[in-house]
């Protein structure tokens, strides 16, 4: 019987008495009550701790939390719910959808055509240079006051960030992903559907979730200027009348408001671009 010999070395050696190391397994993902664990007892404990400091309070600016939740109780859930609460919701959702179709529309058709993205590179870089603020007097020559102002000021000054993210995922396509589309000879609408939104549904939806934020506080804003009615005007009427525990609590009905829409973003994004799940999962990427 013949055998091999291998030679032995010193790195050998110490190859062999070194231990194994375990390979690193990817931790389960959080589900259920301990995803919801993990999440509340930041909130739930700040809120404790707010509780417990103003119990008490006879502070004319920083009024107790049971006197905020009565407050709360009384103004949102009763007659503030359809006066205030609905409008501001509406007109956000709104002027939040007309962004976003605007953006994505555009967005594509200007990422597509690099002439057309040249030629209209300066008028976007000034339009999105302005602050939204200052477009209020200009909304209310033009619209008014009422919920077509209100709107048009989310639509023009939250547009920007789904546009510009649309136009460099549309630009960021590889050319092969191109040629390959055209050489299967597909239809200019195939190739939206089927290769450039696919390719630039991350950086779309990052862009929306900038509108989304920069929709709620510009409803605020224009209410507060132009409204007789939604969560801006009930929070600026009640700070000039000097209605302490009703800023409070507008205030908090705001941060409510905002952080659903963001949880309801989150999983309408996760929905939509769930086949990134999958191809992570193909190419034993992490998550």
């Amino acid at each position: 019987m013949t055998t091999i010999d291998t030679p032995v070395t010193a790195r050998s050696v110490h190859a062999a008495s070194r231990p194994r190391r375990k390979k690193r397994t990817a931790s389960p993902p959080l589900t259920g009550w301990r995803l919801l664990l993990v999440r509340s007892w930041l909130p739930v404990l700040l809120l404790v701790i707010w509780a417990t400091a103003s119990a008490g309070s006879t502070s004319l600016y920083f009024p107790s939390m049971a006197t905020i939740l009565q407050t709360l109780q009384q103004d949102w859930l009763g007659p503030g719910f359809v006066e205030h609460l609905v409008p501001s919701v509406l007109k956000f959702l709104a002027g939040f959808l007309l962004a976003g179709v605007l953006g994505i529309g555009l967005g594509l058709v200007i990422g597509m055509f690099p002439l057309l993205r040249a030629a209209t590179e300066p008028v976007i870089q000034f339009l999105r240079s302005l602050p939204p603020p200052v477009l209020l007097p200009i909304g209310l020559l033009v619209f008014g006051i009422g919920p077509s102002m209100n709107i048009a000021i989310i639509v023009v000054g939250a547009i920007w960030p789904t546009l510009l993210n649309t136009i460099d995922g549309v630009r960021s396509l590889d050319p092969h992903l191109g040629e390959m589309s055209r050489s299967y000879k597909l239809t200019p609408g195939q190739r939206v559907r089927f290769v450039i939104l696919p390719n630039a549904g991350p950086q779309i939806f990052a862009g929306l979730r900038t509108t989304l934020q920069m929709s709620i506080i510009l409803i605020v804003v224009s209410e507060m200027v132009a409204s007789t009615n939604g969560i801006g005007y009930y929070v600026l009427n009640s700070q000039q009348t000097f209605a302490v525990a009703e800023t409070w609590a507008g205030t908090l009905i705001l941060g409510l408001l905002g952080y659903l829409a963001n949880v309801l973003f989150i999983r309408l994004e996760r929905y939509v671009l769930r086949w990134q799940s999958g191809l992570r999962a193909s190419t034993g990427s992490a998550s």
